[in-house]
Protein backbone atom coordinates (compact mmCIF):
# COMPACT_ATOMS: atom_id res chain seq x y z
CA UNK A 1 0.00 0.00 0.00
CA UNK A 2 1.34 3.21 -1.04
CA UNK A 3 1.95 6.00 1.66
CA UNK A 4 1.50 9.52 0.81
CA UNK A 5 3.18 12.03 3.21
CA UNK A 6 2.67 15.27 2.93
CA UNK A 7 4.85 18.51 3.98
CA UNK A 8 3.95 18.85 7.69
CA UNK A 9 4.32 22.68 9.69
CA UNK A 10 7.37 22.28 11.04
CA UNK A 11 7.40 25.05 12.65
CA UNK A 12 5.76 28.20 14.22
CA UNK A 13 4.13 30.26 11.03
CA UNK A 14 5.79 27.70 8.68
CA UNK A 15 3.41 28.25 4.98
CA UNK A 16 6.03 26.26 3.03
CA UNK A 17 9.10 24.86 2.46
CA UNK A 18 11.37 24.41 -0.47
CA UNK A 19 13.10 21.57 -1.48
CA UNK A 20 17.24 21.89 -1.61
CA UNK A 21 18.06 18.06 -1.99
CA UNK A 22 16.49 15.16 -2.48
CA UNK A 23 18.47 12.47 -0.10
CA UNK A 24 16.59 9.19 -1.88
CA UNK A 25 15.89 8.84 -5.41
CA UNK A 26 12.55 7.61 -6.81
CA UNK A 27 13.26 4.21 -7.17
CA UNK A 28 15.00 3.51 -4.36
CA UNK A 29 14.37 1.53 -0.98
CA UNK A 30 14.32 3.62 1.96
CA UNK A 31 14.26 2.78 5.73
CA UNK A 32 12.15 3.49 8.45
CA UNK A 33 13.21 7.58 10.14
CA UNK A 34 16.10 7.47 7.24
CA UNK A 35 16.46 11.26 6.05
CA UNK A 36 14.83 11.36 3.03
CA UNK A 37 14.85 14.48 2.04
CA UNK A 38 16.56 18.34 2.75
CA UNK A 39 14.24 21.41 2.90
CA UNK A 40 15.12 24.58 3.55
CA UNK A 41 12.28 26.18 6.31
CA UNK A 42 11.77 29.89 7.29
CA UNK A 43 15.11 29.11 9.36
CA UNK A 44 16.88 26.50 8.81
CA UNK A 45 17.54 23.80 6.81
CA UNK A 46 16.49 20.06 8.07
CA UNK A 47 16.36 16.73 6.75
CA UNK A 48 13.09 15.09 7.04
CA UNK A 49 13.11 11.68 7.61
CA UNK A 50 10.65 9.03 6.09
CA UNK A 51 7.90 7.96 8.09
CA UNK A 52 7.77 4.50 6.60
CA UNK A 53 9.87 1.83 4.76
CA UNK A 54 9.91 0.82 1.67
CA UNK A 55 10.69 2.19 -1.49
CA UNK A 56 10.39 5.66 -2.96
CA UNK A 57 7.41 5.76 -5.75
CA UNK A 58 7.34 9.46 -5.88
CA UNK A 59 8.88 12.96 -5.42
CA UNK A 60 6.34 15.84 -4.81
CA UNK A 61 8.68 18.31 -5.73
CA UNK A 62 11.71 19.00 -7.64
CA UNK A 63 14.96 20.40 -6.13
CA UNK A 64 14.47 23.73 -5.85
CA UNK A 65 11.00 23.85 -5.75
CA UNK A 66 9.18 25.02 -2.97
CA UNK A 67 6.21 23.23 -1.53
CA UNK A 68 2.95 24.65 0.74
CA UNK A 69 2.13 22.72 4.14
CA UNK A 70 -0.22 19.94 3.02
CA UNK A 71 1.13 19.35 -0.55
CA UNK A 72 2.48 15.62 -1.28
CA UNK A 73 5.94 15.21 -0.37
CA UNK A 74 6.98 12.12 -0.85
CA UNK A 75 5.02 9.25 -1.76
CA UNK A 76 6.49 5.54 -0.35
CA UNK A 77 5.08 2.00 -1.10
CA UNK A 78 6.18 -1.43 -2.28
CA UNK A 79 8.87 -2.10 -4.83
CA UNK A 80 7.66 -1.92 -8.07
CA UNK A 81 3.96 -0.27 -6.96
CA UNK A 82 2.45 2.00 -9.37
CA UNK A 83 0.89 5.14 -7.88
CA UNK A 84 -1.24 7.73 -9.33
CA UNK A 85 -2.38 11.09 -8.01
CA UNK A 86 -5.74 11.70 -6.66
CA UNK A 87 -7.93 14.57 -6.97
CA UNK A 88 -7.45 15.60 -4.27
CA UNK A 89 -3.45 14.83 -4.23
CA UNK A 90 -2.19 17.17 -6.86
CA UNK A 91 0.87 15.91 -8.55
CA UNK A 92 3.41 18.30 -9.04
CA UNK A 93 3.06 19.31 -12.85
CA UNK A 94 -0.42 20.45 -11.95
CA UNK A 95 1.03 22.28 -8.65
CA UNK A 96 3.32 24.22 -10.53
CA UNK A 97 0.94 25.36 -13.43
CA UNK A 98 -2.24 26.53 -11.25
CA UNK A 99 -0.85 29.90 -10.36
CA UNK A 100 -0.70 31.53 -13.76
CA UNK A 101 -3.74 30.27 -15.73
CA UNK A 102 -6.33 28.63 -13.27
CA UNK A 103 -8.39 29.56 -10.44
CA UNK A 104 -10.93 31.91 -10.15
CA UNK A 105 -10.61 35.50 -10.76
CA UNK A 106 -10.59 37.89 -7.67
CA UNK A 107 -13.65 40.33 -7.50
CA UNK A 108 -11.60 43.22 -9.91
CA UNK A 109 -12.10 46.92 -7.81
CA UNK A 110 -14.79 49.46 -9.07
CA UNK A 111 -13.64 50.31 -12.47
CA UNK A 112 -11.08 48.12 -13.42
CA UNK A 113 -12.29 45.27 -15.25
CA UNK A 114 -9.02 43.73 -16.73
CA UNK A 115 -8.77 40.00 -16.59
CA UNK A 116 -6.06 38.98 -14.36
CA UNK A 117 -5.29 37.01 -11.09
CA UNK A 118 -4.61 38.36 -7.65
CA UNK A 119 -0.92 38.05 -8.00
CA UNK A 120 -0.37 39.61 -11.45
CA UNK A 121 -2.68 42.48 -10.01
CA UNK A 122 -0.37 42.23 -6.71
CA UNK A 123 2.94 43.13 -9.14
CA UNK A 124 0.68 45.24 -11.18
CA UNK A 125 0.58 47.50 -8.10
CA UNK A 126 3.63 47.51 -7.21
CA UNK A 127 5.61 48.33 -10.32
CA UNK A 128 3.22 51.32 -11.14
CA UNK A 129 1.00 49.91 -13.73
CA UNK A 130 -2.37 50.38 -15.11
CA UNK A 131 -4.11 47.10 -15.97
CA UNK A 132 -6.42 48.96 -17.91
CA UNK A 133 -4.50 50.34 -20.43
CA UNK A 134 -2.51 46.63 -20.78
CA UNK A 135 -3.67 44.57 -23.60
CA UNK A 136 -3.73 40.41 -22.21
CA UNK A 137 -2.15 37.77 -23.81
CA UNK A 138 -3.45 35.04 -21.85
CA UNK A 139 -6.08 32.80 -22.16
CA UNK A 140 -9.41 34.88 -22.90
CA UNK A 141 -7.26 37.92 -23.16
CA UNK A 142 -5.70 37.69 -19.55
CA UNK A 143 -3.33 40.18 -18.79
CA UNK A 144 -0.53 37.82 -17.07
CA UNK A 145 3.04 38.48 -15.79
CA UNK A 146 4.67 38.81 -18.92
CA UNK A 147 2.03 41.18 -20.16
CA UNK A 148 3.13 43.63 -16.92
CA UNK A 149 6.49 43.41 -17.27
CA UNK A 150 6.71 44.48 -20.65
CA UNK A 151 4.34 47.47 -19.64
CA UNK A 152 7.21 48.54 -17.90
CA UNK A 153 10.13 47.60 -20.22
CA UNK A 154 10.85 50.70 -21.61
CA UNK A 155 12.43 51.77 -17.84
CA UNK A 156 15.71 49.55 -18.23
CA UNK A 157 16.68 46.07 -17.41
CA UNK A 158 15.70 44.22 -14.19
CA UNK A 159 16.80 41.34 -12.21
CA UNK A 160 13.80 39.49 -10.31
CA UNK A 161 14.91 36.98 -7.13
CA UNK A 162 12.77 35.04 -5.63
CA UNK A 163 13.44 35.83 -1.77
CA UNK A 164 14.68 32.72 0.18
CA UNK A 165 12.08 31.03 2.56
CA UNK A 166 14.48 32.59 5.35
CA UNK A 167 14.77 36.20 3.85
CA UNK A 168 10.67 35.96 3.81
CA UNK A 169 10.35 34.58 7.36
CA UNK A 170 12.47 37.23 8.55
CA UNK A 171 9.71 40.07 6.38
CA UNK A 172 6.84 38.58 7.27
CA UNK A 173 8.24 38.77 11.13
CA UNK A 174 9.56 42.01 11.17
CA UNK A 175 6.17 43.36 9.21
CA UNK A 176 4.38 41.97 11.88
CA UNK A 177 6.15 43.15 14.61
CA UNK A 178 5.85 46.71 13.28
CA UNK A 179 2.48 46.62 11.96
CA UNK A 180 1.22 45.34 15.33
CA UNK A 181 3.34 46.82 18.06
CA UNK A 182 3.57 50.51 18.79
CA UNK A 183 7.44 50.97 19.38
CA UNK A 184 9.17 53.41 20.89
CA UNK A 185 12.96 54.24 20.92
CA UNK A 186 14.95 55.71 23.23
CA UNK A 187 18.73 56.88 23.31
CA UNK A 188 21.82 56.98 25.61
CA UNK A 189 24.96 56.19 26.15
CA UNK A 190 27.53 54.40 28.49
CA UNK A 191 31.03 55.20 29.88
CA UNK A 192 32.30 51.45 27.91
CA UNK A 193 35.93 51.61 29.54
CA UNK A 194 35.07 49.77 32.43
CA UNK A 195 33.16 47.12 30.19
CA UNK A 196 35.50 46.77 27.41
CA UNK A 197 38.70 46.46 29.90
CA UNK A 198 36.43 43.66 31.33
CA UNK A 199 36.11 41.74 28.11
CA UNK A 200 40.09 42.29 27.16
CA UNK A 201 40.83 40.96 31.04
CA UNK A 202 38.94 37.84 30.57
CA UNK A 203 39.90 37.47 26.80
CA UNK A 204 43.52 37.85 28.09
CA UNK A 205 42.71 34.42 30.85
CA UNK A 206 41.18 32.21 28.49
CA UNK A 207 42.58 33.19 24.99
CA UNK A 208 39.70 33.46 22.70
CA UNK A 209 37.79 36.79 22.89
CA UNK A 210 34.75 37.09 24.92
CA UNK A 211 31.82 38.65 22.63
CA UNK A 212 30.06 41.43 24.26
CA UNK A 213 26.54 39.68 24.27
CA UNK A 214 27.70 38.04 27.52
CA UNK A 215 28.92 40.11 29.60
CA UNK A 216 25.42 42.65 28.62
CA UNK A 217 23.57 39.29 29.09
CA UNK A 218 25.08 38.83 32.42
CA UNK A 219 24.90 42.48 33.72
CA UNK A 220 21.14 43.07 32.51
CA UNK A 221 19.49 39.89 33.33
CA UNK A 222 19.09 41.13 36.88
CA UNK A 223 17.43 44.12 35.76
CA UNK A 224 14.73 42.30 34.04
CA UNK A 225 13.25 40.71 37.16
CA UNK A 226 13.47 44.39 38.53
CA UNK A 227 11.59 45.69 35.80
CA UNK A 228 9.52 42.86 34.82
CA UNK A 229 7.57 44.52 31.98
CA UNK A 230 10.84 44.67 30.15
CA UNK A 231 10.78 40.62 29.83
CA UNK A 232 6.84 40.19 29.27
CA UNK A 233 4.82 39.42 25.98
CA UNK A 234 1.30 41.23 25.33
CA UNK A 235 -1.33 38.46 24.51
CA UNK A 236 -4.57 40.04 23.67
CA UNK A 237 -5.92 41.85 26.44
CA UNK A 238 -3.15 39.95 28.81
CA UNK A 239 0.14 41.41 29.73
CA UNK A 240 2.50 38.14 30.25
CA UNK A 241 5.37 39.00 32.64
CA UNK A 242 7.64 35.94 32.26
CA UNK A 243 9.95 34.74 35.20
CA UNK A 244 12.44 33.04 33.22
CA UNK A 245 15.39 34.79 31.74
CA UNK A 246 16.15 33.67 27.66
CA UNK A 247 17.94 36.19 26.27
CA UNK A 248 18.00 36.13 22.51
CA UNK A 249 21.10 37.80 20.51
CA UNK A 250 21.29 38.90 16.96
CA UNK A 251 23.24 37.03 14.68
CA UNK A 252 24.25 38.34 11.04
CA UNK A 253 23.98 35.41 8.67
CA UNK A 254 24.53 34.98 4.61
CA UNK A 255 20.88 34.34 5.11
CA UNK A 256 20.19 37.70 6.98
CA UNK A 257 19.98 38.64 10.73
CA UNK A 258 18.82 35.76 13.08
CA UNK A 259 17.73 35.95 16.63
CA UNK A 260 19.44 32.97 18.81
CA UNK A 261 18.68 32.21 22.21
CA UNK A 262 20.75 31.40 25.35
CA UNK A 263 18.59 30.08 28.32
CA UNK A 264 18.11 30.73 31.85
CA UNK A 265 20.72 33.41 32.02
CA UNK A 266 20.43 34.03 35.81
CA UNK A 267 22.98 31.98 37.59
CA UNK A 268 25.50 31.86 35.29
CA UNK A 269 28.83 33.06 34.68
CA UNK A 270 30.48 35.41 31.66
CA UNK A 271 32.38 32.80 30.25
CA UNK A 272 29.50 29.98 30.74
CA UNK A 273 27.43 32.61 28.45
CA UNK A 274 29.95 33.30 26.05
CA UNK A 275 30.50 29.72 25.07
CA UNK A 276 26.89 29.29 24.32
CA UNK A 277 26.88 32.59 22.17
CA UNK A 278 30.32 31.32 19.99
CA UNK A 279 28.49 27.90 19.19
CA UNK A 280 25.03 29.31 18.56
CA UNK A 281 26.21 31.72 16.23
CA UNK A 282 28.42 29.29 14.42
CA UNK A 283 25.22 26.94 14.38
CA UNK A 284 23.20 29.89 13.21
CA UNK A 285 25.70 30.85 10.18
CA UNK A 286 26.42 27.30 8.70
CA UNK A 287 22.29 26.18 9.19
CA UNK A 288 22.55 23.73 11.67
CA UNK A 289 20.89 25.64 14.54
CA UNK A 290 18.07 23.79 16.06
CA UNK A 291 14.47 25.96 15.44
CA UNK A 292 13.83 25.51 19.52
CA UNK A 293 16.91 28.27 20.09
CA UNK A 294 15.47 30.42 17.67
CA UNK A 295 12.14 31.11 19.30
CA UNK A 296 11.13 31.87 22.83
CA UNK A 297 13.30 34.90 23.33
CA UNK A 298 12.02 36.88 26.45
CA UNK A 299 14.67 40.06 25.64
CA UNK A 300 16.96 40.44 22.85
CA UNK A 301 20.40 42.07 23.06
CA UNK A 302 21.62 43.40 19.52
CA UNK A 303 25.03 44.49 18.74
CA UNK A 304 25.12 46.61 15.74
CA UNK A 305 28.61 48.03 16.85
CA UNK A 306 29.60 44.72 16.43
CA UNK A 307 29.34 46.08 11.89
CA UNK A 308 30.05 49.96 12.90
CA UNK A 309 26.95 50.69 13.78
CA UNK A 310 25.87 53.55 16.36
CA UNK A 311 22.57 54.42 17.25
CA UNK A 312 19.37 53.11 15.86
CA UNK A 313 15.83 51.86 15.90
CA UNK A 314 15.65 48.57 16.04
CA UNK A 315 12.39 46.46 15.69
CA UNK A 316 10.88 44.84 18.45
CA UNK A 317 10.70 40.98 17.76
CA UNK A 318 7.18 39.73 18.17
CA UNK A 319 6.25 37.95 21.63
CA UNK A 320 8.40 40.26 23.59
CA UNK A 321 8.14 44.16 24.51
CA UNK A 322 11.88 45.15 23.95
CA UNK A 323 15.13 44.87 22.39
CA UNK A 324 18.49 46.77 23.11
CA UNK A 325 20.79 48.20 20.30
CA UNK A 326 24.45 48.40 21.35
CA UNK A 327 26.19 50.47 19.22
CA UNK A 328 30.59 50.77 18.82
CA UNK A 329 32.32 52.21 21.32
CA UNK A 330 34.46 54.48 19.32
CA UNK A 331 36.94 57.02 20.63
CA UNK A 332 34.98 60.87 21.01
CA UNK A 333 35.56 64.04 23.49
CA UNK A 334 33.37 63.95 26.45
CA UNK A 335 33.23 65.61 29.73
CA UNK A 336 34.35 64.24 32.66
CA UNK A 337 34.42 65.78 36.03
CA UNK A 338 33.77 69.20 33.94
CA UNK A 339 36.55 68.71 31.82
CA UNK A 340 36.73 67.50 27.83
CA UNK A 341 38.85 64.10 27.61
CA UNK A 342 38.59 61.17 25.37
CA UNK A 343 36.45 58.90 25.85
CA UNK A 344 34.50 55.54 24.81
CA UNK A 345 30.84 56.12 24.93
CA UNK A 346 28.86 53.14 23.97
CA UNK A 347 25.61 54.35 22.22
CA UNK A 348 22.17 52.57 23.03
CA UNK A 349 19.00 52.17 21.90
CA UNK A 350 16.37 50.65 23.43
CA UNK A 351 12.81 50.13 21.58
CA UNK A 352 10.26 49.38 23.96
CA UNK A 353 6.33 48.54 23.27
CA UNK A 354 4.48 51.43 24.36
CA UNK A 355 1.20 49.60 25.11
CA UNK A 356 3.18 48.61 28.38
CA UNK A 357 5.90 50.74 29.14
CA UNK A 358 5.16 54.41 29.58
CA UNK A 359 8.31 56.76 27.82
CA UNK A 360 9.34 57.56 31.42
CA UNK A 361 9.74 53.59 32.39
CA UNK A 362 11.71 53.60 29.46
CA UNK A 363 14.12 56.32 30.45
CA UNK A 364 14.22 54.44 33.85
CA UNK A 365 15.37 51.24 32.42
CA UNK A 366 17.97 52.54 29.79
CA UNK A 367 19.11 54.79 32.78
CA UNK A 368 19.70 51.57 34.74
CA UNK A 369 21.36 49.36 31.65
CA UNK A 370 23.84 52.02 31.89
CA UNK A 371 24.66 52.44 35.33
CA UNK A 372 25.08 48.38 34.90
CA UNK A 373 27.44 48.66 32.05
CA UNK A 374 29.27 51.45 33.37
CA UNK A 375 29.74 50.13 36.99
CA UNK A 376 31.55 47.02 34.78
CA UNK A 377 35.60 46.75 35.05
Amino acid sequence: MAHEFRLPDIGEGLTEATVVRWLVPVGAAVALDQPIVELETDKAVVDIPAPHAGFVLYHGAAEGATLPVGAILVVIGAQGESWTATATAPRRAEVKAAAPIVGNLEEAPDGDRSKALPLVRKLAASMGVDLSAVTGTGPGGMVIREDVEAAVGSAGPVERVRMSPTRLAIARNLTRSWQEIPHVTTFGSADASGILAERYRIGEASGRQTPLEAILMVAIAPLLAEYPSFNASVEGETLVLRKYYDLGFAVETNEGLMVAVVRGVPGQGIEEVAEQIVELAAAARDRTIGRDRLRGGTFTISNIGAVGGGHGTPIIPYGTTAILSVGRADERPVVRDGKIVVGREMPLSLSYDHRVIDGALGREFLGAVIAAIEVRG
